[in-house]
This record gives structure tokens, C-alpha cells and sequence, in this order.
């Protein structure tokens, strides 16, 4: 009979800087007790001033994450995909078995060796098996993003509908965009980023009846199969 590991460590990396207590707290709040979550941040280091330095080329390069004092950023899918792929290989050589990168955006230059979980994959296959066909509804941090979700989400069968909603906007915002989402009819809600919380989700479900995946949520109960 196999023993259970002792002080298991999962590592996560962010898009933008550490600490992230409630990235951290969310991914937790799934795991199993005695998980350890080591995050670190893909612009940890940088100065605003640099953050700042790197904006995105097009909506395509548009990412939106919340710095540690709570401001919202955008910045470039480009560099923060060479940054954090850095930051996954150093969690991996200090002998973290598991890492997440903490966007669901897809980042296909990034070398995801070991187990590593990238939530854009771990959100789309999701979806395809449970919603083969009918409409799928996507919250979506920024306008720009919103534009783009018939590209990031269309396939046969499935129509598509979007609603902006910021990470971080207080409960009159989210429930606002709850409705508006409602109004639409979605078969299956999917929120498109790891900054929406669990209390974000709550408030949908006040106005919206049907499925909602959160995924952060999804994501590390991937990482809970892997270890637990």
C-alpha cells in the first residue's frame, strides 16, 4: 500500500506579481488540506514603470491581471509568456512536482514541461464535453477580449455570446453583468479569467440559473486529481 506524500507542494505562477493572497486562497479552498501553494509572479522584480513599458500590440496581446495593490493592468501576452515561462522552470528545479500558470489565456510558445496545467486547455476541453452544442456565454476582463471570443471559443454547433466584466468591480458591477449575461440565454457560462473569484461567481448565480465554470476553480481541481 502506497503512503500518502508528505507536504505536498504545488506551484503557481501569475501573470503579474506576487503575492496574490486571493489567487492563492482560491486554489486552496480546493485543494487538499496540507497542500502547500507556492506562487511567484511572472513580472516579479519589474518596477510600474517597466510594467508599464509593456503594453500589448493588438487585442491578440492583450492580457488584463491585478497587480498586489489591487490596480488592474494591461500588458503584453508576449513578454509575460517568455517571463513566465522562466518562473515555471524555476519552481520545477526547486523540486515542485506540479505548476499552474495562473492565466487562461493561450500562451503556444511556452514550454510546459512535467505536469504543468495550463487553464486554457484544462477550460476548453471541459466545455467541448459538456456543452457539444447550444450557446456558450464567456465573461471576459476587457472589451478588447470580448471581440475576440468567437476566435478563442467558436466551433461548430456552438454560438457564442460575451460580457465585459472587470476582475475586482464591486457586487452592483458583477450583478449588472450577470443580467446582461442572462438576458442572452446561455446554455453554460465560462468565466474567462483567473482573477474572478468564487464570491464572483455567486453573484451570477443570483441572476443566472444555469451551469457556470470558474476557472480557477477548474483548474486546480485538476491539480487536486494530480496529487491528492
Amino acid at each position: 500500500m502506497n503512503k500518502p506524500m508528505k507536504h505536498q507542494r504545488m506551484g503557481v505562477v501569475v501573470i503579474g506579481q506576487s503575492p496574490r493572497p486571493s489567487i492563492a486562497a482560491e486554489i486552496a479552498a480546493v485543494l487538499s488540506p496540507g497542500m502547500a501553494v507556492e506562487l511567484r509572479g511572472a513580472l516579479d522584480g519589474m518596477s510600474r514603470a517597466e510594467i508599464d513599458a509593456i503594453p500589448p500590440m493588438d487585442g491578440y496581446d492583450t492580457l488584463f491581471t491585478l497587480l498586489p495593490d489591487g490596480d488592474g493592468v494591461v500588458i503584453s501576452k508576449k513578454e509575460v509568456e517568455k517571463r513566465a515561462g522562466q518562473q515555471l522552470a524555476r519552481l520545477r528545479n526547486q523540486g515542485v512536482a506540479v505548476t499552474m500558470l495562473a492565466c487562461t489565456g493561450k500562451f503556444p510558445n511556452l514550454s510546459a514541461e512535467g505536469l504543468a496545467i495550463l487553464p486554457s486547455a484544462v477550460l476548453h476541453h471541459m466545455v467541448e464535453a459538456v456543452l457539444p452544442k447550444g450557446r456558450l456565454g464567456v465573461f471576459s476582463p476587457l472589451p478588447e477580449q470580448t471581440a475576440l471570443i468567437g476566435k478563442k471559443w467558436q466551433r461548430d454547433g456552438v454560438e457564442v455570446v460575451g460580457v465585459t466584466l472587470r476582475p475586482g468591480s464591486g457586487d452592483d458591477v458583477v450583478d449588472a453583468a450577470a443580467r446582461t449575461m442572462a438576458m442572452q440565454l446561455p446554455d453554460l457560462v465560462v468565466m474567462d479569467c483567473m482573477s474572478y473569484t468564487s464570491a464572483n461567481k455567486a453573484l451570477i448565480r443570483r441572476n443566472y440559473a444555469g451551469p457556470v465554470i470558474l476557472a480557477i476553480a477548474a483548474a486546480a481541481r485538476v491539480v487536486e486529481e494530480l496529487v491528492s
